[in-house]
């Protein structure tokens, strides 16, 4: 044990001593001094005298997020995006609320066709049991209840035919539709950058002329449901395409169009052609419009005189019932007529047919005034880029540009020759 121990001590002081030497072997070279000049912090004299850029010169290019910050709410540019933003809300609020209530009337327009004609024919099938059972109280209670059905089967047809449910739906929806549109109009507005006021105004102005056209309360605001004559819904506020004039002055109009092909896509044949396609918009479907619009006015008209005038006849002719065979034929086919006219009327929603005619007539007046505005403006600069504003022509008729060409050029030679279109300059409805 002796040994052992005596070893191990002699083991380890050798490995402490060789490592002392080898620690002792490695030089590290010294590295150069340099020497650094840290500028002195101003004091708080010196500060009050410098300015920012003074203390802390930015780097060129450099912006800080102060600076972006006063420059968004300051610039007209950034004033008018953020009015874009505020109407953009409103616009969306409005798309949910016709859309909502719009769901709500059409809903009216089911529920109150099916209770209607349950009532109806529920007084029909009393006035029937009626006339077959004998004299006392109980014919007087079948009399009493069918006179009371009818009668409030009339006063609830005179308020639904009144405000056409499924014409208030109609109305939503084409609202509902329109807004989208508006929306993103402005959604474009606002990516293409640098909105002007100019942007902000016209937004303003359609949206304040669709609440016009689809007025969303029923008292007071409610549209006629029975104009004197076949009107088209109008959407888009009357100074849209009132356009001062552009024309300079020693600037004719030949000498506008002998440079017409090379500026802004505009040429002189592309006006020709958009003048025959207004043409044929307003010799075919514009009238075809207009008429199926007066026919389905008629109809509509017809139908809701003559169904409160039916149910009525059954309410009188229900209180003769049992003094006669012939006393109960009144109010049950009376009754029965009621109920026919208002499934036609109602189920068949002819409110809503006169409608769909009213917003058809509206697009094709639209349309119609906006080659026109564009037609009239002299400064070919200010126009819109003249293959866009074709294409776009095009597709709002349901066309290719190509057929939007041939459609022209048919015009054209079916006028010369006197001859009417046998087409339709719409291919969609």
């Amino acid at each position: 044990m002796a040994s052992i121990q005596t070893s191990t001590l002699l083991s380890s002081s050798f490995s402490c001593f060789s490592s002392k030497r080898v620690n002792a072997a490695i030089h590290v070279p010294k590295l150069p001094r340099v020497n650094f000049s840290v500028p002195k912090i101003p004091t708080g004299k010196l500060v009050e005298g410098l300015t920012f850029t003074d203390s802390v010169p930015l780097l060129e290019n450099n912006v800080t997020s102060t600076q972006l910050r006063d420059d968004l709410y300051n610039s007209t540019t950034s004033k008018s995006t953020m009015q874009l933003y505020a109407i953009l809300e409103a616009v969306a609020d409005r798309v949910e609320m016709h859309k909502n209530i719009g769901e709500q009337r059409d809903n009216w327009n089911t529920l109150l066709l099916n209770n209607i004609n349950m009532i109806t024919l529920s007084a029909v099938t009393m006035a029937g049991v009626a006339a077959a059972s004998g004299a006392g109280e109980p014919l007087l209670a079948l009399k009493l209840s069918s006179t009371l059905l009818f009668s409030a089967a009339t006063g609830m047809l005179l308020v639904m035919n009144k405000i056409q449910p499924s014409q208030l739906a109609e109305e939503q929806r084409n609202a509902t539709k329109l807004f989208r549109k508006l929306q993103t109009q402005i959604q474009t507005t606002i990516a293409l950058g640098n909105p002007t006021e100019e942007d902000v105004k016209g937004s303003m102005e359609k949206v304040l002329a669709l609440d016009k056209a689809y007025p969303l309360p029923l008292l007071g605001a409610m549209l006629d449901k029975f104009p004197a004559k076949f009107e088209p819904a109008v959407w888009w506020p009357a100074t849209q395409f009132k356009r001062e004039s552009k024309t300079h002055k020693g600037k004719s109009q030949s000498s506008t169009h002998q440079k017409m092909e090379k500026r802004n896509g505009w040429s002189k044949e592309l006006e020709m052609e958009l003048r025959e396609v207004i043409e044929v918009v307003k010799r075919k479907d514009i009238e075809d419009y207009e008429r199926l619009g007066n026919i389905a006015l008629k109809i509509n008209k017809t139908l809701a005189i003559a169904g409160p005038l039916l149910t009525g006849i059954a309410a009188v002719g229900s209180g003769f019932v049992g003094n006669g065979s012939l006393a109960a034929i009144v109010p049950i086919m009376a009754g029965s007529l009621a109920a026919v006219i208002n499934g036609f009327e109602h189920g068949g929603q002819v409110g809503m047919v006169f409608e769909m005619y009213r917003n058809c007539g509206g697009f094709f007046k639209l349309l119609e005034e906006t080659i026109e505005a564009t037609m009239e403006e002299k400064d070919l600069e200010r126009r819109e880029n003249g293959e866009l504003f074709e294409m776009k022509m095009a597709l709002q008729l349901g066309r290719s540009v190509s057929q939007l060409r041939e459609l022209a050029s048919k015009s054209a030679s079916s006028r010369a020759e006197g001859i009417a279109v046998d087409e339709f300059a719409s291919k969609l409805f």
